[in-house]
């Protein structure tokens, strides 16, 4: 990457190479928290085995990382604005690290799904911050088309980058790996925090904060996707999934009266919405990603289920898939600053939505050159330019004291779709089995099941296509 046009319009660049640095140190903390929500998956049958989870609480050791980290989004954004990004990205980012490594010791199931909920915890705090850090530090347009790129590149494609390293980990190594590699990584990271981001400055006025927002809305976020995972589990009719998303619905509605009415230094100040952009951004967003992360998982059943692949092969087979969105998150950012991110969008669904339909027609006489390596890349390619371009519009328009709110909200926005795209396909998929085993159905069957929840991811991208003829044409990248 050609880190030039970066680094000569970065605001306050100190020194020659600071922005590529800053950049670098951001795409390593998004790296990460992608990583560790996918990591994990190849390495759960070992990890069950030796800590003698239960069947039904294995999902936790995901769930309990996902719930939090979507839980607290919103609020670790706004804490990046009330008391400075750089220090809610190094307390994010000590931790993630620390959680991690007891994760990593854990002896019990217990240990492991508190160590994994405090990895959320952190994560919630990194995220925004790292988007944060780059909308205030790439101020011009082209150089932050870029920045967006190599991070959203970095992001979209470091979950099938953590499928690959946690099949090579698990079968070479032990599954507690996936987790301690955390300590020296994280370790890079908090130093580079240190030492790269300027420290906070003081604000001009000291803002209120809104406790009574924090807390309805961390709560409600948890509730509901609490019980959109537990729905996979227990069933959508179930006391533990109606009682959960009844609270959560409670909960964000007092949140949004809290918000309007009593609030004076709202959380998330509803007037954002108005702008149009940043509106339906996330709103494709929201589907993108139901159709991407939903796909990662249904994917790699029919690898492993359907056509027997190895871990280590099913973490080889997502290369281009993960290389797709890398490859195209970055080229695009060269023409944004000159069509818009609506086009982009729009392109990049229509590309992704017809890759899925393709990838649905895989059998049990599959092979990867004729069947998979096409559309996989296909869909990698698709989801890359629109995972910059959403990026792009969900942060235009907003005042650099607000960066933090926008970057909380798409990051919500993203686990949300993540969570439910999750479910919708789990469903779909169930449905064709009698929500039976897959080791207990014939493949073909299978096959079948994992086709049509491979349509069904179809139709998210087809939704956020709609979605983002609503997207502004032009972009708007100046702060006002």
């Amino acid at each position: 990457m050609d880190t030039q046009p970066l680094l000569a319009t970065t605001a306050g660049e100190p020194g020659r190479h600071r922005g590529g640095l800053v950049l670098a140190v951001c795409c390593l903390a998004q790296f990460m928290i992608v990583v560790d929500a996918s990591v994990v998956n190849v390495a759960l049958p070992s990890l069950a085995a030796e800590l003698r989870f239960r069947p039904e609480s294995l999902q936790w050791v995901n769930n309990a990382y996902a719930v939090v980290l979507c839980g607290f989004l919103l609020l670790g954004g706004r804490l990046a604005d009330l008391y400075g990004r750089r220090r809610v990205f190094l307390g994010g980012a000590v931790t993630f690290t620390l959680a991690g490594g007891l994760g990593g010791v854990a002896t019990e199931p217990a240990a492991l799904v508190i160590a994994r909920a405090f990895q959320g915890l952190g994560a919630a705090a990194m995220a925004p911050a790292t988007l944060t850090v780059l909308s205030v530090t790439f101020t011009e347009p082209a150089a932050r088309a870029r920045a967006f790129g190599m991070w959203s590149a970095v992001g979209g494609s470091a979950g099938t980058v953590g499928v690959l390293f946690g099949g090579i980990i698990t079968q070479w190594l032990s599954w507690r790996w996936t987790l301690l590699v955390n300590l020296p990584l994280g370790a890079l990271l908090v130093v580079a925090v240190g030492r790269l981001l300027p420290r906070d400055e003081r604000p001009r006025r000291r803002q209120a904060f809104d406790l009574p927002g924090a807390v309805t809305a961390t709560a409600g976020l948890m509730a509901t996707v609490y019980g959109i995972a537990a729905s996979h589990t227990h069933g959508w009719t179930s006391p533990r999934v109606m009682g959960a998303l009844t609270a959560g619905g409670v909960l964000l509605s007092l949140f949004l009266v809290v918000q309007r009415w009593f609030a004076r230094s709202p959380l998330v100040p509803l007037g954002v919405f108005r702008n149009r952009a940043v509106a339906s951004a996330n709103l494709v967003a929201f589907f993108g990603i139901a159709a991407l992360f939903s796909t990662f998982y249904v994917f790699t059943l029919l690898l492993q289920q359907v056509l027997h692949y190895s871990p280590l092969q099913t973490g080889l087979a997502y290369l281009p898939l993960s290389a797709g969105i890398a490859l195209a998150g970055w080229r695009v950012s060269a023409v944004l600053p000159a069509t818009g991110p609506r086009p982009v969008m729009l392109c990049g669904l229509a590309t992704a939505c017809a890759a899925l339909v393709w990838l649905s027609r895989a059998g049990t006489d599959a092979t990867y050159g004729g069947d998979l390596l096409g559309p996989s890349t296909l869909l990698g390619l698709g989801m890359g330019v629109v995972l910059n371009a959403t990026t792009v519009a969900a942060t235009s328009g907003l005042p650099q004291e607000r960066a933090g709110l926008a970057s909380g909200l798409l990051n919500t926005t993203r686990q949300l779709g993540s969570a439910v795209g999750l479910v919708i396909l789990s469903t779909l998929a169930a449905s064709r089995t009698g929500g039976a085993d897959g080791t207990a159905v014939a493949p073909e069957a299978l096959a079948s099941a994992y086709g049509a929840a491979l349509v069904g991811a179809a139709g998210c991208a087809a939704l956020g296509f709609l979605a983002a003829l609503t997207v502004p044409g032009r972009p708007r990248l100046t702060h006002r």
